[in-house]
């Protein structure tokens, strides 16, 4: 018996140590790229040692020439290597908010999280690796971004009741491409992937390739671990703010200035954007300046008018009082 490829050995354990985190049918997310091929090939072997059924959605953006071909080859594919069901999934990507990229990224986990609900799958499984997690931090870096923004993709996050794993974070691209040659894979290369409008492909392309020649290679695997820590560091933080905020709660879903005033800075505004949230301001856009002008209510008291938060909500100072 021929020995097992070591690329084929690293995807295949990482998913096994996925799976183990799943009660129920799962969902491969796959493109067609070296790293979800890798990873639908490693499902299709190791799901059904691990009692679990397994299927594939691949999603068609619509947004180059050949995409629903594309799409169906990677459902062909699928079908023969065991996975079930299996679904090309067509989205509509203008008219989102957001630039390409971002409007593409919604379409695409919209059409994810609705073939899981229509399916019963516990979870999704998606291709990103090590060298995606470094791309980015160092992207959340350029944009001054905080420890939540900087902790990276997280391994695993529930949404509507369906948990997205990522298997492939200690796992490099240039494994899966291995990986995939080891196996007879063909995969393929999306050229967005390469195309410099996109701020993702110049750091892939441009900016880290420098910091590993200027650093070395273990610049990536440096960055990854950064996201680990500081994605630890961030969920204990958040821990507290959570109490704090209970603390902090007054009838009316209001708040303590007194209370908030005691905090860490780094506490109190957590507090503050959890509120936020919860009034109804949208995740994605609010911000850091929405975040700071909330402070600034609380320890920067001047008489100042009320904060405008996404959405149309209000926020103003009244007495010791945040409504």
């Amino acid at each position: 018996m021929a020995a097992l490829a070591p690329p084929v050995a690293a995807v295949r354990t990482a998913v096994r140590q996925a799976l183990r985190e799943t009660g129920g049918p799962v969902l491969v997310a796959c493109s067609g790229g070296a790293d979800s091929l890798a990873l639908a090939a490693a499902t299709a072997f190791v799901a059904p040692r691990a009692g679990l059924a397994a299927g594939l959605v691949t999603v068609d953006h619509g947004l180059q020439s050949g995409s629903a071909e594309r799409a169906s080859a990677v459902a062909a594919w699928a079908r023969e290597a065991g996975l079930a069901p299996v679904e090309v999934a067509t989205v509509e990507v203008g008219g989102r908010s957001g630039g390409p990229e971002a409007a593409a990224r919604e379409a695409r986990y919209a059409a994810l999280l609705d073939a899981a609900a229509r399916l019963g799958a516990s979870a999704i499984l998606l291709g990103h690796t090590r060298d995606d997690q470094a791309e980015t931090v160092l992207l959340a870096l350029a944009r001054g971004a905080g420890p939540r923004g900087m902790a990276g993709m997280p391994p695993r996050r529930e949404v509507d009741g369906v948990a997205l794993l990522r298997p492939l974070l200690d796992v490099s691209r240039e494994e899966t491409r291995k990986a995939c040659a080891a196996l007879g894979l063909s995969p393929w290369d999306d050229p967005h992937n390469a195309d410099p409008a996109y701020a993702r492909a110049r750091v892939r392309s441009t900016a880290l390739p420098a910091l590993v020649e200027a650093l070395g290679a273990g610049v990536v695997d440096n960055l990854a671990r950064t996201a680990r820590l500081l994605a630890a560091d961030a969920a204990a933080l958040d821990e507290i703010a959570a109490s704090a905020l209970e603390r902090a709660r007054r009838p009316g879903d209001a708040l303590d200035v007194t209370e908030l005033e005691r905090l860490p800075d780094g506490v109190r505004t957590r507090v503050l954007h959890a509120w936020a949230r919860e009034r109804g301001a949208p995740p994605a856009a609010l911000s850091h300046r929405h975040v700071a002008a909330l402070d600034a209510l609380v320890t920067a008291w001047r008489g100042q008018g009320a904060v405008h938060l996404p959405g149309g909500h209000l926020v103003a100072r009244r007495g010791t009082l945040l409504r």
